[in-house]
């Protein structure tokens, strides 16, 4: 059976075209994968806000029929790039339930949060979507799954400082995560 990849790429670039989280499931090389970003950001950042947020056929690394979908928020682009016969408005839903997720989970999330905290974005974002399939939308649910996995975290933090008779924070610290819980 061939197996359908509805979307392609999840990119976060910054309005200066640096990326702060890029996931691919079309594969493409690693040289390819920059060559998207760039393009991404070039094709995206030209465009006023006043436009509307998707364009067609652009990307050659991932082939005809592929849209590029897009929100700016303040100085981060989220763009999905997808399959032609996904719903437009579809994929500008779920880019606003992943913005969401991120917000509630960082408190207004911002760029540096992406940035120290990638692998919380990444969890977020895997349970909104997972080999290019669409697993969650709701909202709550999401959150859920992020709040369990901060408090086997935690429990996890607690059970090693006890085993090296030492306390949560300096467990932390060893870890290069200072205070931050993530």
């Amino acid at each position: 059976p061939l197996f359908f990849i509805m979307i392609k790429g999840i990119l976060i670039i910054n309005n200066h075209g640096k990326p702060r989280l890029t996931k691919f499931y079309q594969s493409v090389s690693h040289d390819q994968q920059q060559q998207v970003i760039r393009r991404v950001y070039q094709q995206v950042v030209n465009r006023p806000d006043s436009f509307c947020n998707y364009l067609e056929g652009s990307i050659p690394e991932w082939g005809e029929g592929t849209k590029i979908i897009y929100r700016h928020y303040a100085t981060l682009y989220f763009v999905f790039a997808v399959d032609a016969q996904e719903s437009d408005l579809g994929i500008l839903d779920l880019i606003q339930v992943f913005v969401e997720a991120l917000d509630k989970c960082f408190e207004n999330v911002c760029e540096l949060d992406l940035i120290f905290h990638s692998d919380k974005a990444h969890f977020v974002l895997d349970e909104i979507v997972m080999g290019g399939q669409v697993l969650e939308t709701n909202i709550n649910l999401i959150l859920q799954a992020v709040k369990d996995q901060d408090q086997l975290h935690e429990a996890s933090l607690k059970s090693a400082a006890i085993g090296q008779g030492k306390s949560v924070d300096s467990i932390r610290e060893g870890l290069g995560s200072g205070g931050a819980k993530w």
